[in-house]
């Protein structure tokens, strides 16, 4: 695209659209608003898209970082109405029509919230504290660096008990993320630690799966939500069902009946919020932390401002506690808001939005995965293979479905995890493994 086009663009009294955060919907309105009579300009605190649904893969060392992550700048480049800017955002003021930001403001005509999800602790701040979270490739990284290091510190230990506690990996949740997390730390314990950590007694690594509900991926049916609990208990994962999970101190949990575990690491995968912007307090849904919005994804009570994906608390038909806070809804928000705008653009009326239900998969190892597809509830390999084309295909860019075709091929090949490399170590608190261990 040339420069020239670009400052064409700048100069026409197009509205101006700012949009907030570059996740699958912010990525799907500005290729959908590309070329179109409105000037663009995408606000994130990264520079680069995460592939959300492929973060497990990278915290157990199956993907590097690069390869599920994708430039923003490389996006918008051919984009001539579009433009980019790094920065965090710190508030609205919808009475000036500004987004104020850690680099001054930006004023909109229309402005899109799509600011994504983060993990919600529950008010729970000790664990807020102590337990480790799977939201960005930042802490996938620190996931991969912390049981790595465990391995490492677990053969200084001569202490069986001491052994077993270092080697203890518990997670809070049983959707999709603590499912597909716990299933590849156990190919892991199977296969890297029982081969390339001799020393060790595999048998020592203990992972623990926990769920407040009655069974594992509880928004799944009853089917498959069966088959992933045997494919994870032949795995030897040791799932907890009907246990809430209180607080912790970085070495006990605690449930709510009194009861204790020792677990020297905890991943917290059992519920997320959405992530609000100060300023627009009038809007939210308290019990969900979502903005309301109405069928054409505005804010409810704030004219021009919208909120997609997992932001957004729309009640739709039999969606009554808002849409499922996963990639395809906000996508298909994302397309229904910029077919609107255009429609809006062209003099004709918008058009409400009606989420297409096209149902869920979740994997949890090699050949091991469920899915649901309206009637149809199905595992084994056939899942497995149709969730790895699902997501291979979804991934942002060429380079990255190479990258990741290539990576899965070599690991199914050689069933060994071989990005296992502590680049960026994990600091955790001292703790008395860690001064038993520098002494």
């Amino acid at each position: 695209m040339s420069t020239a086009v670009r400052n064409a663009y700048e100069e026409l009294a197009f509205p101006t659209v700012v949009v907030v955060g570059g996740g699958f919907a912010g990525l799907e309105v500005i290729k959908g608003l590309e070329g179109r009579p409105y000037k663009v300009m995408l606000l994130d605190k990264h520079n680069h898209h995460c592939f959300q649904p492929l973060l497990y893969q990278v915290a157990t060392a199956s993907l590097s970082a690069d390869s599920i992550a994708h430039p923003f700048r490389k996006t918008v480049a051919p984009m001539p109405n579009v433009a980019f800017r790094m920065t965090r955002v710190t508030a609205v003021d919808p009475a000036r029509k500004v987004v104020v930001t850690d680099h001054g403001e930006f004023h909109y005509d229309i402005l899109v919230l799509a600011t994504g999800s983060e993990t919600n602790f529950f008010g729970m701040k000790d664990l807020e504290r102590e337990a480790m979270q799977l939201k960005s490739i930042g802490q996938a990284l620190d996931i991969r660096s912390d049981f790595l290091q465990d391995f490492e510190a677990a053969l200084y230990l001569q202490d069986e008990h001491a052994q077993k506690r270092q080697l203890n990996f518990t997670i809070v949740g049983g959707g999709p993320t603590g499912v597909e997390l716990a299933g590849a730390l156990a190919e892991i314990r199977n296969t890297i630690l029982k081969r390339e950590y001799r020393e060790l007694d595999s048998g020592r690594m203990r992972i623990v799966l926990i769920d407040s509900n009655e069974r594992v991926l509880k928004n799944f049916s009853e089917k498959s939500s069966a088959h992933a609990l045997d494919y994870l208990q032949s795995m030897g994962v040791e799932v907890m069902l009907g246990g809430r999970v209180v607080s912790y101190n970085g070495e006990t949990i605690t449930f709510k009946d009194g009861g204790t575990m020792d677990s020297s690491t905890v991943i917290w995968a059992a519920g997320v919020k959405g992530v609000i912007i100060p300023g627009l307090e009038a809007a939210i849904e308290p019990k969900a932390n979502r903005y309301s919005v109405d069928r054409f994804n505005q804010l409810i009570g704030v004219p021009d401002v919208y909120a997609l994906g997992d932001v957004a608390f729309m009640q739709e038909g039999a969606w009554e506690f808002g849409h499922p806070q996963v990639a395809p809804a906000a996508i298909q928000q994302a397309t229904q808001f910029v077919r609107n705008l255009i429609r809006k653009a062209n003099g004709q009326p918008m058009k409400e939005f009606t989420y297409a239900d096209k149902g869920s998969m979740a994997t949890i190892g090699r050949f091991k995965a469920v899915v649901d597809a309206g009637r149809l509830h199905f595992g084994g390999w056939i899942a497995w293979l149709g969730w790895m084309f699902v997501h291979l295909m979804a991934l942002v860019g060429f380079r990255n479905r190479l990258q990741v075709l290539m990576g899965w091929a070599w690991k199914y090949m050689s069933w060994k995890n071989t990005i296992r490399l502590i680049i960026r170590p994990y600091v955790r608190r001292t703790s008395e493994v860690e001064k038993a261990t520098s002494t």
